[in-house]
């Protein structure tokens, strides 16, 4: 046993990169030579036709406005690099924790969802009998369901998949399932071989019958669910649902599976981790702050029902791919001589089912295997707010260096129960709770009983009440302020002074379902970017956070970069618009082709897209998904980022609110390549919402700009010392291939054509445009 715990059970492994590192350089050293060039030419250091040595930029404010752009553009681009610029990697040794079965922690596994329309409770049963049936010990598992829709149907779609479980978690075990999401296991055709000679095995065979058969019965009943007829069943177990509306309902809370029952039959590690389903009170004069209210009342009733010390939580459609990957998480948390290295424990999200090449440019690979890994190498990777393992402790805003102080101090009596109170709430078994946790003892046994027992006491903590004069959500818990809660959450910890580590096993320890179509995935960018620029223009912004607190220099520019990212929009969107105005208003903003300084943005353009294409291939995905992610980011610009940025000036100037918007969820074959309800999956689709406005008229006025440089440079000629040249027809040019999809769609039929709401209000911004241009 003392040579066992001798083992490495992590290894933290920097990775070279010499090469991008120069890479970085080259791309840096253009954008400061192309800053240079436009400040001495605004300088007048090569004054028009002085001596012949070129012209002087002809329309100054343009040249002026191209200088802020892309000031800030090398501004982002250091960020950029410094996120980058000292990745790592963690290797872990589960087959090491062999021995150390009674030392595991216990964990609390949150799964939330927040309207049965948009996330189907089929879609939250698999994720949750994926968690159900990990490689852990099962006394040891507790799973939380949080219901923000008040749903009669997903509260008996989960009742329904506990009694599933009984069968379905003896049956991953015993045969070694690798993937224990029911619909990812029984999508491929046949049976499948577990082992060598699974296939040849008639209990194997008559096992796997009978699972797939009992599967299929439990998603007829849950697709086939009624919530009227629920709540009026005779045996009134939904009764507490007749007459919730979800914006303003009472607590409900449900123990489907209480291993800790004595009429369990769950003895040992043979039976089923319990379940329990909770939708939180609401009330319409109480803000209930969406996904970290949420969280924060998961934290609470799982803190006085089994107070597990570790806390896993994933979103409803983020299913547990890698069985071990509990043991992968607990090689990171028990790992390191120093807790402060491990506050938290984050994977990367993937996607199943994923689009090829992806279209719509979601799937986020390359930021978690680029600027994943370079955080971890500085203070830790940002919290991504599904597939991560919390400390319960670091969650409470206990800093890293105060365990063995707070120990001391309750030794002493203090903190007071006073102080806990102001912290925590007016639960005494909350406050309990929190001191037990607070004591540093990672290995807590809970208390024992029933957790039907403690059903009033969870109830208490959920009411949406509870927080009134409390820490919950400012310094306890997920803090509010931001519709990305998890980021400002992570920072937080990390200001701390605590740091994460990257969870990266193979394979890859969570699967989730990307939004395909370009109204799902826009409302998805929207809502993030509203929430990261509303962390800037906050007290939480990354600067002011590392000025008062314990975050890291370059942990501080990471998460600058970051929040920071859809404050590109408008820097961008008057970037984009400086070659239309030059093609209308006979102007320019670049360099002639007869200049050495033209020179200077070519070499940039390629060297940067080159680059770019470099880290796709680098990731071992294919051209084409190098080129969808780059004309997306030039449409997510321009639509959800721009929108995005306009909300959150209107809500700091109080004219307005943010909405939280809920993205569809949708249960694919993972080998379908989402091709099963749509025939032409990856093309873009549109509605009637504001968010295509902007990029719709940006592509007319593109082609109308382009059509009018052309008629102008044939019929008129070129002006001697002014008016535009060949960089920026390429500019409109280029723009108009990123803006492919909206071309199309203004040919388009049905979801793939552009509404004509949407047309006629981007034909008067265009016009406006046209004629700001022929004034001047």
């Amino acid at each position: 046993m003392s040579s066992a715990k001798k083992l490495q059970l992590q290894e933290r492994v920097p990775l070279p990169r010499t090469a991008w590192k120069l890479a970085d350089l080259a791309v840096l050293s253009l954008l400061l030579a192309l800053l240079a060039h436009r400040a001495a030419s605004l300088l007048g250091l090569h004054q028009l036709g002085a001596g012949g040595g070129g012209a002087a930029p002809p329309c100054r404010w343009c040249w002026l406005a191209a200088l802020v752009c892309e000031a800030w553009f090398t501004s982002v681009w250091l960020l950029n690099m410094n996120g980058k610029w000292s990745p790592v990697r963690f290797h872990t040794h589960p087959e090491r924790l062999s021995e150390r079965g009674d030392e595991l922690p216990a964990v609390d596994m949150f799964v939330t969802t927040a309207d049965p329309k948009l996330e189907p409770p089929a879609v939250t049963v698999n994720t949750v009998l994926s968690l159900l049936a990990l490689d852990y010990p099962a006394g040891k598992l507790s799973c939380y369901v949080s219901d923000d829709g008040c749903s009669a149907v997903t509260c008996y779609a989960l009742r329904e998949a506990a009694g599933f479980a009984k069968l379905w978690v003896p049956f991953c075990k015993k045969h070694g399932v690798a993937v224990r999401a029911p619909f990812v296991y029984f999508s491929s055709s046949g049976a499948p071989a577990e082992q060598d000679d699974a296939a040849a095995d008639a209990e194997f065979q008559r096992d796997w019958t009978l699972m797939k058969e009992e599967y299929e019965k439990l998603v007829s009943r849950i697709e086939n669910a009624d919530e009227e007829s629920l709540v009026r069943r005779g045996d009134g177990e939904f009764a507490e649902f007749l007459g919730a509306d979800r914006r303003n309902h009472p607590t409900i809370i449900k123990i489907l599976c209480d291993r800790r029952s004595k009429s369990s039959d769950a003895s040992g590690d043979d039976g089923i981790p319990s379940l329990v389903y909770i939708s939180r009170e609401k009330s319409p004069g109480h803000h209930h702050h969406f996904k970290a209210g949420a969280m924060n009342v998961l934290t609470r009733v799982s803190a006085v029902l089994t107070n597990a010390p570790i806390m896993l939580n994933v979103d409803c459609d983020m299913f547990a791919n890698n069985p071990q990957v509990a043991l992968h998480a607990m090689c990171l948390l028990l790992g390191f001589d120093d807790e402060v290295h491990s506050g938290f424990a984050q994977a990367p999200q993937r996607f199943y089912g994923a689009l090829k090449d992806d279209p719509f440019g979601n799937q986020m690979q390359v930021i978690f295997e680029k600027f994943g890994c370079g955080m971890a190498g500085l203070q830790g990777i940002f919290y991504g707010g599904t597939g991560c393992f919390h400390r319960r402790k670091v969650i409470y805003g206990v800093p890293p260096d105060s365990s063995t102080d707070v120990q001391l101090r309750r030794v002493k009596g203090s903190p007071s129960d006073k102080e806990l109170q102001k912290t925590f709430g007016t639960s005494k078994e909350l406050i309990e709770s929190a001191r037990s946790t607070m004591s540093g003892d990672i290995v807590f046994a809970a208390a024992t009983g029933d957790l039907s027992s403690r059903i009033e006491e969870a109830k208490e903590v959920s009411a949406c009440s509870y927080e009134t004069g409390t820490c919950w959500g400012q310094e306890v818990g997920w803090i509010y302020g931001s519709m990305t809660e998890d980021i400002l959450t992570g920072q937080r910890i990390h200001a701390a002074g605590w740091r994460s580590v990257l969870l990266k096993p193979d394979p890859p320890a969570f699967l989730g379902g990307a939004p395909t179509g370009g109204p799902a995935s826009l409302t998805q960018y929207k809502r993030w970017a509203t929430g990261l620029l509303e962390i800037i223009f906050s007290r939480n912004n990354p600067i002011l956070v590392y000025v008062s607190k314990h975050l890291d220099f370059r942990q501080c520019l990471a998460y600058l970069f970051m929040d920071a990212s859809a404050l590109r929009a408008p820097f961008e969107m008057c970037y984009a618009l400086l070659g239309p105005y030059c093609l209308l208003a006979n102007q320019s903003f670049l360099p002639k082709a007869s200049e050495p300084g033209f020179l200077i943005p070519v070499a940039l353009f390629l060297t940067y897209n080159a680059y770019s294409f470099s880290e796709y291939m680098d990731c071992r995905l294919s051209a084409r998904a190098w080129w969808n992610n780059h004309r997306m980011q030039r449409i997510v610009s321009s639509s959800a980022w721009l929108l995005a940025f306009l909300t959150v000036v209107l809500k700091t100037l109080g004219l307005s609110e943010t909405v939280f918007e809920v993205t569809r969820k949708e249960q694919q074959s993972p080998s379908s390549d989402g091709a099963d309800s749509d025939p032409e999956p990856g093309r873009f689709t549109f509605d009637a919402s504001p968010v295509f406005v902007p990029p719709t008229a940006l592509t007319v006025l593109n082609v109308v700009a382009i059509a009018v440089g052309a008629w102008r440079a044939a019929i008129v000629g070129t002006v001697p010392g002014g008016g535009p040249g060949v960089g920026e027809f390429v500019c409109c040019g280029w723009l108009v291939l990123c803006l492919w999809p909206f071309v199309r769609g203004l040919v388009g039929e049905g979801s793939y054509g552009i509404p004509w709401s949407v047309k006629l209000k981007a034909g008067l911004l265009v016009a406006a445009f046209v004629h700001l241009c022929t004034r001047t």
